[in-house]
């Protein structure tokens, strides 16, 4: 269950009649937790409590009482041995009018009547095994106010079919955000009167809801109306106490679907929320799946969590403004400095979605102002910020318009914080009709022309806050000249994953200018967007992207061009999760990106450390790798940098399977024809490799091909091999089905040994699983090899250092990592080795196998598991890890970010024609040492 199914679940609980009995088990079952569980604990075999409660072991400890006992009751609970005993992690006691609980863990707890119950869900979502983090405790309005509004929008569409038409859908989603504003409008004061709009549509409108449409219509039409003009107008007495809202919202169309008595009911549900509580921050991303079909099944799991947010725009200037502020100290002149520039901070977020990026910036500079404010002894100030500052293009309307609405909402939220409520009112409405906003492509549009850095460039002014063209959103600045930030989390789209469109707009942005641009993600426009932006003004642009555009194949095909644009980037983040709601959706990895064509700058990384808290440091410069150090762009050699042993690429057969045999096959075949058991070899690949599967091939050399062509089995094989290969569309795979007892394409094959590294590995294990395979052995196209290598090649394979490379250098195939020969060995970094580096070395391979060899028959997938590998498989590995390390420095390396600078550093040394080092002084032990 996602959160929004929860709390539907709890708020449908805490309308029934209560039932002090049955309570616990359906408070169990709106958390998700199933049928046959409920089952065993009410037979008392699971139910673990020892004070006549039911105690749900490793969840929570649950008891009904008498009617004023609820303190004393949750004090039992505490006291409880069984709680103790077994693990409860939260207690809970009500007798159907009051309700306390508490989490054992944190101490925090929930005291309440008990049909408020329900505000405080997000307190147990751990019973549903979601992640509880503050955030999202914060956002259990936010949740509840969502869940409702999309079961008032599903069943309007189910009521009124014409509207779920693409014609109408934008007249739908219109309406759901003038409802949004009204539900917010009576709870905060801006409608005089209790509960306004809700109260009035409850009263007008009939039961049957015949009418309901007609009232909400009416309602509408008197906020569109001036005062004066409402007599004329005819506007009915009992919708005459609205106010003059304007600002475009209410203006056109007061079309208003019908509602059946269920959509009536839903509504009047909504509005007995207290939209006080409403957070612009997240709201927005997740009221945006309301009205996106495909996704609105993730409903409640649309979240952006605002630290995450913060670690594009702290970096980006926010962290620079508080800087400011803090030199300022109690300066007047200073402060005031400081305000000004702040007033003309412009903020731009392409890809705006529903307006988290820009709501967040603006609540932090408005606190930040307000603090200047009070300072100076100014405290009611008005806020020189202006709303219009905070500009975005947004594909999608309903998300466009509901990204209007938060800004909106946000500005009034924080005039009542730092101005006063009665402040806020005087000066909120009616609504302004700039749109800031635009509803567009944003890498078709004229980013220029939308966020202006220097002069107004207005072009058309629009009508009113809700109705833009499509192409332009042309507002004049409130204060001229200024910064400019641009920030945002674009869709992300590996090239795979692109649609026709999206492969358009690529084009448009790349061709002619970057060569193989249709390999790059599709947010690598954006960057290239941004580039082109900052040819007119100093700007600085930071987007969350995927990491894939900082590795492998993409880095050498977007940032040179970024580079040569005069642009550098100015800050990264490296890869982190970027999270949702719920910890069964962990999110997708990314990395944080700025670049920026401003001089004077400060480079700062950023970087998760080992307790998980972000680690900055400052840099002299940080490559399209996101590593510190010289703009470097590995690209694939044919010869190995290192002098390392040559690694080729696996035999492919190209068969239609004809040529591979089963363990099964092989040995039913050998029962029959024991006379083919000298042209079955095996036959491994990545799965083969890792997984520890078993299969064959027929190998046969061409000085045996007359006797498999007259062969009674063999003749039959090769007659379907070279039928398959008929087949096929390439003419090279053609011409080989005159020789089919052969594979197409044969790299090599060893005399004693081959060491073996799948193309594609987990990117959860800490080290590549390479393998030493018999000298017979056909290793497959699924995998490299390097044919009777010395075995101390395969220490280096097996290293942490070599794994980190590959990760940067080679990028990733989804998540796991891709393996390259002639991109991630040939350009490994290796000092010059002495014999007793070599012979180490060697040992350190020697005790990996026999590590592995120890655990026989487990597989590479058993032993490589994060958290359960063998201890002297892991101390093996640590060893190799050292002997190599002190062979690169004298000392192990401290992080994976220490790593990957010295190996850019000794790639750029070795590529430069600077020689390659010697690491000598590794033989004498443990002290620092410098390359010869």
């Amino acid at each position: 269950m996602n959160p929004v199914e929860i709390e539907e679940a709890v708020s449908q609980l805490a309308e029934q009649p209560f039932d002090a009995e049955e309570f616990p088990y359906a408070f169990l079952q709106a958390f998700g937790h199933k049928d046959a569980t409920l089952k065993r604990l009410r037979k008392g075999a699971a139910n673990k409590s020892d004070i006549g409660g039911v105690l749900h072991a490793n969840q929570i400890h649950i008891k009904t009482c008498s009617r004023g006992e609820v303190t004393a009751t949750l004090a039992t609970l505490r006291e409880s041995a069984a709680t103790t005993k077994h693990k409860a992690k939260f207690i809970l006691a009500t007798d159907g009018e009051d309700f306390e609980a508490e989490d054992l863990g944190s101490g925090e707890t929930v005291a309440c009547a008990y049909p408020d119950f329900p505000d405080h869900f997000g307190f147990f979502l751990q019973l549903a095994g979601i992640s509880t983090v503050r955030q999202i405790r914060e956002s259990s309005f936010d949740i509840r106010a969502t869940g409702r509004l999309n079961r008032l929008y599903v069943q309007l569409l189910k009521d009124n079919p014409d509207w779920a038409k693409v014609d109408r859908r934008h007249d739908m989603n219109h309406f759901m955000a003038r409802l949004i504003f009204c539900f917010f409008a009576e709870d905060t004061d801006i409608f005089m009167g209790d509960n306004l709009f809700t109260a009035t549509i409850d009263q007008m409108s009939t039961r049957d809801s015949s009418n309901t449409h007609e009232v909400i219509s009416e309602i509408f039409r008197a906020m569109n109306t001036k005062p004066a003009d409402r007599a004329d107008a005819r506007i009915p007495r009992w919708a005459d106490a609205f106010p003059y809202v304007n600002g475009g919202l209410f203006s056109g169309s007061v079309a208003v679907p019908r509602f059946s008595k269920i959509a009536r009911t839903y509504l009047l549900h909504i509005g007995s929320l207290n939209w006080k509580m409403i957070n612009p921050d997240i709201f927005g991303s997740m009221i945006q799946a309301v009205a996106d079909d495909e996704e609105r099944g993730a409903l409640g799991m649309h979240y952006t969590s605002v630290p995450n947010i913060l670690k594009v725009l702290n970096p980006l200037f926010l962290d620079d403004l508080r800087e400011k502020l803090d030199e300022a100290g109690d300066n007047p002149r200073k402060l005031l400095n400081l305000r000004k520039r702040m007033a003309r901070i412009r903020v731009f977020d392409p890809a705006c979605g529903s307006g988290n990026f820009l709501v967040i910036a603006y609540k932090q500079m408005r606190e930040i102002e307000a603090e200047i404010n009070r300072r100076r002894g100014e405290p009611d100030r008005r806020s020189d910020i202006p709303l219009t500052n905070f500009r975005g293009i947004e594909l999608r309307d309903f998300s466009a318009e509901i990204a209007r609405l938060a800004l909106i909402i946000a500005e009034y939220q924080c005039d009542v914080l730092y101005r006063g409520q009665k402040e806020a009112l005087a000066e909120f409405l009616p609504l302004d009709s700039q749109n800031w906003i635009t509803c567009g492509n944003a890498l078709r549009l004229d980013w220029l022309s939308i966020c202006p850095p220097a002069g107004t460039g207005v072009k058309h002014h629009a009508d009113d806050l809700f109705h833009s063209p499509l192409d332009q959103a042309q507002i004049d600045f409130e204060n001229e000249g200024g910064e400019t930030y641009i920030c945002g989390n674009p869709p992300y789209l590996g090239s795979k994953w692109q649609s026709k469109e999206q492969k358009e707009d690529l084009k448009v942005i790349f061709d002619g200018r970057v060569k193989s641009w249709k390999s790059l993600d599709y947010v690598a426009g954006w960057f290239m967007k941004a580039a082109d932006y900052g040819q007119h003004t100093d700007c600085t642009a930071a987007f969350v992207s995927t990491n894939s555009i900082c590795q492998g194949q993409q880095v050498p095909i977007l940032w040179p061009a970024i580079f040569e644009m005069g642009f550098h980037i100015a800050f990264a983040h490296t890869s982190f999760k970027w999270a949702n709601l719920a910890s069964h959706n962990a999110g997708v990895t990314v990395a944080i990106i700025a670049v920026s064509n401003m001089t004077n700058q400060t480079f700062r990384l950023y970087s998760l450390g080992a307790d998980g808290e972000t680690v900055m440091k400052e840099v002299e410069q940080i490559n399209g790798y996101l590593v510190q150090g010289p703009s470097a762009f590995i690209s694939q050699r044919r010869d190995n940098l290192s002098g390392l042993s040559q690694m080729l690429f696996g035999n492919m057969p190209r068969d239609g399977g004809h040529l591979v045999l089963s363990d099964t096959e092989k040995q039913n075949l050998l029962e029959k024809y024991p006379d083919l058991d000298r042209f079955i070899r095996p036959y491994l690949g990545s799965e083969e490799i890792i997984q520890g599967k078993v299969r064959w091939c027929f190998w046969i050399e061409d000085s045996d091909q007359e006797f498999a062509a007259g062969h009674a089995y063999l003749s039959s094989v090769l007659a379907a091999v070279s039928e398959n290969r008929m087949k096929s569309p390439a003419a090279s795979t053609q011409e080989f089905a005159k020789r089919p007892h052969r594979f197409v394409q044969i790299a090599g094959t060893a005399q004693v040994h081959s060491l073996a590294v799948p193309t594609v590995t987990s990117e959860n294990r800490h080290y590549l699983p390479a393998s030493l395979l018999s000298g017979d052995t056909i290793v497959s196209n699924l995998a490299f090899a390097l044919y009777d290598a010395p075995l101390w090649n395969m220490s280096l394979i097996a290293s942490r250092l070599h794994l980190v490379w590959i990760a940067t250098v080679c990028g990733k195939l989804e998540t796991r990592y891709r393996y390259s020969n002639t991109l991630g060995w040939n350009t490994f970094p290796v000092p010059k080795l002495t014999e007793k580096n070599k012979e180490d070395l060697t040992r350190c391979a020697e005790d990996i196998l026999l590590a592995r060899e120890a655990h026989f028959p487990a597989t590479i997938a058993d032993l490589y598991k994060p958290d359960a590998m063998p201890e002297n498989l892991r101390a093996a590995h640590d060893r190799n890890d050292e002997v190599l390390e002190r062979i690169y420095i004298g000392r192990r390396f401290r992080n994976d970010t220490e790593r990957l600078e010295k190996l850019f550093e000794l790639y750029t040394k070795m590529t430069k024609g600077k020689g390659r080092p010697t690491a000598s002084a590794s033989q004498k032990g443990n002290g620092e040492h410098e390359f010869h």
